[in-house]
């Protein structure tokens, strides 16, 4: 009896200490198993020397560098007042043809529209009959002129026969600097026209039109504006306080919101000599090139004029720089492999950009393929979630 009551407590106690012991070493297996999946370090990568290279990742040294200031404005992008012409006819007359469309773009020259004037053909019709007139007088002047000579009329009907010549042909020089008023060659046809073309006085853009078919025209009514947008004006507000540090001539760059990144070139080319009392104000005039036509007037923009001072400033490639989580970020080369670092940025500088607070100088940022970084970045922490 006592042996099988000594038999019956060693195998309780075996049963209990293994249901103790077993739940232990399953909690371990797990956390084994999750401290393989933890990533050793938030924010940094490591890549193995196949995977850099696969990825096709350039790194660049950041170092200081010598920049001018420049001073930020809000502008809105207009067209080259000095290119800018509105169209309308010299006379009155009623619209019968339209040839330009808003937008299109036309040469010097290039017909608008056709209109048919009464006012231009009764002008036309008086100098016909004036060219005929001079015609008649210049044949009675030479025969008088020829009979005079050979003493067969007297003086009085030459002088009577030149004058009436010399009336015909200023008749017909004022029918036709009339019709050169209009705008028509006199010797364009040999018959009374009454219709013409508006045409465009250069090259340009057509950006806005009024023409309507069928409708009275007349000289005090643009028909069409046309505009040369081979450049375009940048039109800004200088506060006082600046004035003393920017010139006319200095250089600007040019940034848009359709164009995120990228950087027009131009020049300061106007101050105004009057300062708005209200706002304390100086307008300024930035010009640009815009052979592309991708500036568009009416677009708001932001322009940063060169100063005169010059200070270091720690700039990267625009393509190191990412958004992530709503953060510009960065990806700096470390011994433990690639770590992202937020950074706050300053000014665009024409594909480079400037940081202020988040890198130093002699650093390794990654200058292209970072998109592959933050890709493995971000599938990191979506495993991290499950």
């Amino acid at each position: 009896m006592i042996r099988n009551h000594t038999l019956t407590v060693v195998l309780t106690l075996g049963l209990v200490l293994a249901a103790c012991s077993k739940p232990e070493s399953l909690g371990t297996v797990e956390a084994a198993q999750h401290a393989e999946t933890e990533p050793a370090e938030t924010g940094t990568i490591s890549l193995t020397d196949q995977e850099i290279k696969e990825a096709r990742i350039q790194t660049e040294v950041v170092s200081e560098r010598e920049v001018a200031e420049s001073i930020q404005l809000t502008a809105t992008i207009q067209a080259n007042q000095d290119r800018l012409a509105h169209v309308a006819p010299r006379v009155p007359g009623r619209i019968v043809g339209i040839s330009s469309r808003l937008g299109d773009r036309v040469r010097a020259g290039q017909a608008l529209a056709s209109l048919d004037s009464l006012e231009l053909g009764e002008a036309h019709s008086t100098y016909l009959q004036a060219e005929s007139q001079a015609r008649v007088a210049q044949a009675d002047f030479e025969r008088a002129e020829k009979l005079y000579a050979d003493q067969i009329v007297p003086q009085k009907d030459f002088l009577r026969s030149r004058a009436e010549h010399e009336k015909a042909r200023a008749n017909l020089r004022a029918a036709a600097d009339r019709l050169r008023l209009m705008g028509v060659n006199p010797s364009q046809a040999d018959h009374a026209i009454s219709t013409f073309p508006v045409t465009a006085p250069f090259a340009g853009t057509v950006i806005e039109k009024k023409a309507v078919l069928g409708e009275l025209a007349t000289p005090d009514q643009s028909l069409f504006t046309i505009a040369d947008l081979s450049t375009v004006w940048i039109e800004a507000n200088l506060f006082e306080k600046d004035l003393g540090k920017i010139r006319v001539g200095a250089t600007a760059g040019v940034t848009v919101a359709a164009y995120p990144g990228e950087v027009f070139k131009g020049r300061l080319t106007y101050i105004s000599s009057v300062m708005d009392k209200e706002s304390r104000t100086v307008k300024g005039r930035v010009e640009v090139r815009n052979a592309d036509g991708r500036l568009k007037p009416d677009m708001f923009a932001t322009a940063a004029v060169d100063t005169a001072t010059i200070s270091k400033v720690l700039t990267v490639p625009t393509s190191a720089v990412l958004l992530l989580e709503g953060d510009h970020v960065v990806f700096v080369r470390e011994s433990a492999g690639f770590e992202k670092r937020t950074v706050r940025l300053g000014e665009n500088l024409g594909g480079r950009s400037v940081v202020t607070q988040g890198l130093e100088d002699g650093e390794t940022v990654v200058i292209e393929g970072a998109y592959a970084l933050k890709a493995r970045l971000l599938k990191s922490k979506i495993g991290d979630n499950h």
